[in-house]
């Protein structure tokens, strides 16, 4: 390794991050190619089934690429699947140095890519800025090793743990610079999951909306074990490119269901237990769908039952500088740690001052021995 490969790698990664949220069920990959010491061309994959960040790159070349330098986030691929091999596309083109981010942990990939370009005499230098080439797969990561999304909890909530200020009742909490921040998310994830006391309250449209321009939604995803909301609600209703799609009981009306399809709605039927619907069949639906990151928005009550299934990945809390007082309901209802020992705990924890808020992000940390 040389010292400019990590400022190009990260490069790269900013690339990649163009296409995040847009690529499932593939990974966001960036590219760029570096000649005589100059960036020549930069590219990252836009859509699953369209060119891959390596393809897009060269393609934008209007020269030759012989002993040029490639970096990209992830280990180009070596089989045909809607696309050709990138692998060979940089042997063909005379890319003699290839510096990769990560291996691929998909099966089909994993370490072909390097050991092709390798037995084609190109040089290949892995793993550089590993972690943060990780950081921002980690959803495809989990999709491609487990079948099921990246959950990742989302709450605005006072500094006494509240999210309104009276049960029943919507109440807004945090400022207007979190709900922009919001929407930033939203934009970046595949999903959006709430409850159904959340519609009853809220009445949310869950589109991504930004002040100058509107964002890409996310599939609309409702928990409703009994098939109970009215289907005016207006998460239903929503003009949108993205879907909405129920979770309901097997118990549920079969006339019920019947409406909801015909009005577009998908309707799956799934098992329960005390919780409800049981939410690792939920996440399994999903990621047969394609569906690799999903941002869970409550209520408190759902919040509980992905912490004590343990089913969440990580979370972004935003804190307003105030006190909702005792008739406002909790971020999470239904689960219980006991004591210190067997919490669960956020790791690698970030603080961000959005307006006169705090986003508090990090990774879920389980208890090896807890009393769940």
């Amino acid at each position: 390794m040389i010292p400019e490969d990590e400022h190009y790698m990260r490069i790269a990664i900013a690339e990649a991050g163009k296409g995040e949220g847009r690529t499932s069920p593939n990974p966001c990959v960036g590219a760029v190619i570096v000649k005589d010491g100059q960036i020549i061309s930069k590219g990252y994959h836009k859509k699953a089934g369209g060119p891959h960040a390596e393809v897009n790159a060269i393609n934008k070349v209007g020269e030759s690429l012989v002993d040029a330098t490639m970096y990209v986030t992830l280990e180009p691929c070596n089989h045909t699947g809607k696309t050709p091999p990138c692998t060979e596309l940089i042997v063909k083109n005379g890319i003699s140095r290839v510096v990769v981010g990560m291996t691929d942990p998909n099966p089909l990939v994993d370490g072909g890519g390097v050991a092709f370009l390798e037995k084609n005499g190109v040089e290949v230098i892995a793993g550089v800025l590993l972690p943060e080439c990780e950081a921002i797969i980690q959803p495809f990561i989990k999709h491609i090793t487990q079948g099921i999304p990246w959950m990742i909890m989302k709450g605005g909530i006072s500094l006494d743990g509240k999210i309104n200020y009276k049960k029943g009742e919507s109440g807004w909490i945090t400022g207007k610079e979190s709900l922009l921040e919001v929407h930033k998310i939203r934009d970046k994830v595949d999903a959006i999951l709430i409850g159904s006391e959340t519609v009853r309250i809220d009445n949310p449209s869950l589109t991504t909306r930004y002040p100058a321009s509107k964002g890409k939604d996310a599939v609309r995803v409702i928990i409703d074990t009994h098939l109970c909301l009215p289907l005016d609600s207006t998460v239903f209703q929503i003009e949108s490119e993205a879907s909405a799609w129920v979770f309901c009981s097997e118990a549920a009306s079969v006339e019920k269901i019947s409406g909801f399809r015909k009005s577009g709605v998908k309707v799956t039927a799934i098992g329960v237990n005390s919780d409800g619907v049981v939410l690792r069949q939920v996440l399994e639906a999903l990621g047969k769908a394609g569906i690799c990151s999903v941002l869970v928005e409550g209520g408190a009550r759902l919040h509980g039952s992905f912490l004590k299934e343990r089913l969440f990945d990580s979370a972004c809390l935003f804190y307003a500088p105030l006190f909702a007082g005792d008739d406002g309901v909790s971020l999470v209802n239904g689960y219980n740690a006991g004591e210190r020992d067997f919490a669960v705990s956020l790791v690698d924890v970030g603080y961000k001052r959005v307006g006169e808020d705090m986003m508090v992000t990090g990774r879920f940390h389980y208890p090896s021995d807890s009393n769940f």
